[in-house]
């Protein structure tokens, strides 16, 4: 025992420069991440801030049982499933398709430009980006609206009308963000060894046969790590864009459970309930995250643990 110390505190002088480098970001997950987490109790609750916490009644599952069989149940569910699964069916691939095509440019000034106007998107803030989707559909003077007009006679309320919600939401995000993603999966291709393609051509193999034998199995533990992540996060809908987007006519397909916690608890002050939604959200979050790393690994042999 006294020996697995020593080598610890040896090893702990050896690296202190890096220690101190990851100090800050231990700290900020200690605080900001961590010790909150005692405030999920309030979701068992009948929370009153002139009480506090602690001296608030309990009330057991009664805000879950509320949630549960109320009216939204269904809808918020169904939309927050929708929108993410079908976030992650057309967006997950999107900047793995775009890194093995640009993996084929040779370095150059066209692959820098492609690149730099690909990763633009993601740093406009989101405020901007809706900003700019709602001047573009606008059913008055909007770009999209004045094509549509020329080519089909009529023009369409796109953020009045329910029906386009998700359409408008996902391919905006996708927009956004394929740049950016594609720079992991470009990052792993480059660590492929190059022999491996010497090879392929000597032996006849194309550009496709390639990229399916060597590209797609040297960055696949990359996507199966990162497509993890992804389904742990399928319930985590952000609010800040729907907010910016979204009305009470269009509530049947853009309202969803981040966006009802956010109504709940910051506008209808009903903290309990909120966290008690939010808290069901963050369950259902885990057990897809564990259940899709499990069935990874059995299935394909990688997975994060």
């Amino acid at each position: 025992m006294g020996g697995n110390r020593n080598l610890w505190v040896k090893n702990l002088r050896r690296d202190k420069l890096l220690v101190l480098m990851i100090l800050p970001v231990i700290v900020y997950y200690i605080l900001f991440s961590y010790l909150p987490m005692y405030g999920v109790v309030i979701a068992f609750k009948d929370y009153r801030p002139g009480r506090g916490i602690w001296g608030s009644r309990w009330v057991g599952l009664e805000h879950f049982k509320q949630f549960f069989g109320g009216f939204f149940f269904i809808r918020l569910l169904r939309n927050t499933l929708l929108i993410s699964v079908y976030s992650l069916l057309w967006g997950f691939p999107v900047p793995i398709i775009f890194a093995l095509i640009l993996n084929e440019f040779k370095d150059g000034v066209l692959k820098r430009s492609i690149q730099t106007i690909t990763y633009l998107p993601h740093f406009i803030s989101v405020v901007v980006i809706c900003g700019m989707i709602v001047n573009f559909l606008s059913p008055a003077n909007g770009m999209v609206n004045i094509v549509l007009e020329q080519v089909t006679g009529k023009r369409i309320s796109f953020l009045n009308e329910s029906r386009w919600f998700r359409t408008i939401y996902i391919s905006s995000g996708i927009w956004q963000s394929f740049g950016w993603n594609s720079i992991i999966y470009l990052a792993a291709l480059s660590g492929i060894d190059m022999n491996l393609y010497e090879a392929a051509r000597m032996d006849g193999a194309g550009r496709l046969r390639q990229l399916w034998h060597i590209s797609l199995p040297g960055i696949m533990p990359t996507v199966v790590t990162l497509f993890i992540l992804s389904v742990g996060n399928l319930m985590s809908v952000g609010f800040e864009k729907i907010i910016l987007l979204y009305n009470p006519a269009i509530y049947e397909t853009a309202d969803v459970i981040s966006t009802y916690v956010y109504r709940m608890g910051i506008q209808s002050t009903q903290y309990s309930f909120s966290a008690a939604v939010g808290f069901f959200n963050s369950i259902i979050n885990l057990v897809l995250l564990l259940g899709c790393n499990t069935v990874s690994k059995r299935v394909l042999g990688h997975g994060l643990w």
